[in-house]
């Protein structure tokens, strides 16, 4: 190999490729904007930051899809994962982390890899064509020059979706005469010890009482982006109470699985949980809390949970656009373009929704772009581990539709445009092969209901990791 490969972005997806590469011997040069070029949503200039919650959600590697691909990626030496592992602070089940040593160390490990270069500095304008090897891995914060670059090389427009930040407070200002320690189902996870949420209850009239208030909440407006869809994983909280008074109580405000020891009689209306979001422990963010409120009407509606009356926020809710392409259609299985070969995407540009999705995919692309780049031909993983079932999700697990013949601007002449159904996506059982649950269990029971749920998942984590160890066996040969 003469030529370095080139990393436009620095986040998940692009520090995990850069790692990836560097490790298999391969010299990168690493793009970043930040800080030259900031960010809406971003607070530093570090590499991997996470803008939005500070959780890679669940690490159960048996019954959740989540942690299976964080285990995928710990036996292929993810920098994403481990420095994750190595950041950890409690969250019941989850896998989550002190968001700025998590990307100081990150961009520390980067910064002094012999095999990368990094350039600060923002990349516009067109692919160099002595660039031999291409990942873009801008996210979903895509600077509008490199975002009319992409429109070019694609010949189509992005597609686009509101992404919302939850708010972090500060834990010293929460009412603990009121508020509690417990994680749901007293559920111990990693670094915990089965009361790592800090939970605050709600009568039926409080609860009422705000939802009339996020239903009348004043709402930040981005007349631009206006029609833009949200992604359904990541709804701002006033968009949720507007599609229904109970949507909420039943989603991150649900009460199941927690009991108030002030109160162990009376059951909550509902209940916000806050999770560590440092190592210190002094600050707390909102679950599922993401939100478009302005900051005045957001402070104040936000105190109305009991607990939080004198809330002090270390940082408020926010909101940014995030785009992504019409991956089936523009990407072939090594995630480059069908049209341009040399230039790869990674990252939620793609299509994938989520912090360790996005790592997944600039772990794929990065791997796939050295092996084009010595010469030997890609290994794609296999379709039944996670990294395989994300892959395909990225490049063709979905319906295509007939085109559509339309008219431009008013004009007679038609033009041809596909229907789009792609939509983002996280790591999930749904996207894996199907596997046979079998009638009876070993101790000759009948398996049904939730049990059946349990094998069938069980058992496709099973058979990923075992068909991941088969496939890195495999890279020797």
């Amino acid at each position: 190999m003469t030529k370095e490969i080139h990393i436009i972005g620095a986040g998940l997806a692009g520090s995990e490729a850069a790692w990836q590469i560097a490790n298999l011997g391969g010299k990168v040069i690493l793009h970043e904007m930040r800080p030259t070029r900031k960010t809406d949503a971003h607070q530093t200039d570090g590499f991997a930051e996470l803008v939005c919650s500070n959780s890679f959600r669940s690490d159960d590697k048996h019954f959740n899809a989540v942690g299976l691909i964080h285990e995928e990626m710990r036996q292929l030496n993810s920098i994403i994962l481990e420095y994750a592992d190595n950041n950890k602070v409690p969250a019941g089940g989850a896998l989550a982390v002190d968001r700025d040593e998590y990307s100081a160390a990150v961009t520390n490990a980067l910064e002094n890899h012999p095999n990368i270069k990094i350039l600060r500095e923002e990349f516009t304008g067109e692919i160099p064509e002595d660039w031999e090897h291409v990942i873009i891995a801008s996210g979903p914060l895509t600077s509008d020059a490199l975002s009319k670059t992409i429109s070019n090389l694609t010949e189509e427009d992005d597609l686009a979706f509101f992404d919302a930040i939850a708010p972090i407070i500060y834990k010293e200002s929460i009412n603990f005469d009121i508020a509690w320690f417990q994680s749901r189902y007293d559920k111990i996870g990693p670094m915990g010890d089965g009361k790592d949420y800090i939970n605050c209850p709600m009568t039926e009239t409080q609860y009422h009482a705000f939802m009339d208030a996020l239903i009348e909440g004043d709402s930040t407006e981005f007349k631009e982006w206006e029609g833009t869809p949200y992604f359904d994983g990541c709804l701002p909280i006033e968009i949720m109470a507007a599609r229904g008074r109970e949507t909420l109580r039943w989603g991150p405000m649900k009460p199941v699985g927690l009991t108030d020891p002030k109160n162990p009689t009376v059951k909550p209306y509902a209940i916000v949980q806050l999770r560590q979001d440092n190592k210190l422990g002094t600050l707390y963010n909102m679950v599922g809390f993401q939100t478009k409120l302005k900051y005045g009407a957001q402070s104040d509606i936000l105190r109305m949970i009991p607990g939080l009356e004198k809330a002090e926020f270390a940082r408020l809710g926010g909101i940014h656009r995030n785009t992504y392409l019409n991956s089936p259609i523009l990407l072939d299985r090594n995630l480059s373009l069908k049209k341009h070969p040399k230039i790869h995407f990674a990252g939620q540009i793609t299509g994938v929704e989520g912090y360790v999705e996005s790592a997944a995919c600039g772990m794929l692309a990065g791997r796939f772009v050295y092996a084009e780049s010595i010469g030997k031909a890609v290994s794609y993983p296999p379709r039944t581990t996670a990294l395989g079932a994300l892959l395909d999700h990225i490049t063709g697990g979905h319906i295509v539709h007939e085109e559509e013949t339309m008219t431009v601007d008013g004009e007679n002449a038609p033009r041809k445009k596909k229907k789009r159904s792609f939509q983002p996506m996280n790591v999930n059982f749904g996207l894996f092969l199907p596997v046979e649950v079998p009638r009876l269990d070993e101790d000759g029971n009948r398996i049904k209901g939730k049990d059946k749920s349990r094998h069938r998942k069980k058992m496709m984590s099973a058979r990923a990791l075992h068909d991941l160890a088969e496939w890195i066996d495999g890279f020797g040969d």
